[in-house]
């Protein structure tokens, strides 16, 4: 897609890469991955089950991650590429974390909170608002989801 650069495909190739770590943890298939000024800050994929913490979306791992690395829970010149649409609890803390920008990979349409069902981070009344994108690698994202799904239920 032209609407993203080389970097950005490199770092959600990097996301996916998480994706598929958490799958071969039995996790869904989610990954993300923060960068700051083109450096990669923070790597992680979701880890529910492993942690026993339903908290443990790969977004807030990750952010989680960059704060102790940069030591500061403000995150505010960050990029988070996440390989889902974020759900309400990650879009708010994309908004507490003050990030300038999310890209995606493909929807989510039972609990994304970006476009599925909400419009979480274009709220006016919020303090802060993130730039996003979406689509980069959706194919890619969803196909992962689906296999995953589809081996849970046979």
């Amino acid at each position: 897609m032209s609407d993203f650069s080389a970097s950005d495909q490199q770092f959600m190739a990097l996301a996916m890469e998480e994706a598929q770590r958490a799958a071969s943890l039995g996790e869904v298939p989610v990954g993300a991955v923060v960068v700051l000024e083109g450096q990669i800050v923070a790597l992680e994929c979701n880890r529910q089950i492993t942690l026993n913490d339903p908290s443990a979306h790969a977004e807030v791992l990750a952010l989680r991650k960059a704060g102790q690395m940069l030591g500061n829970y403000r995150l505010p010149d960050c990029e988070l590429f996440v390989t889902l649409e974020p759900c309400t609890m990650c879009c708010g803390t994309l908004v507490h974390a003050r990030v300038k920008r999310l890209v995606f990979a493909t929807t989510e349409p039972k609990a994304g909170a970006v476009t599925s069902t909400n419009s979480a981070l274009d709220n006016p009344a919020l303090n802060h608002s993130v730039i996003w994108q979406q689509g980069l690698m959706a194919e890619e994202s969803a196909q992962l989801l689906r296999d995953f799904f589809k081996s849970r239920r046979s």
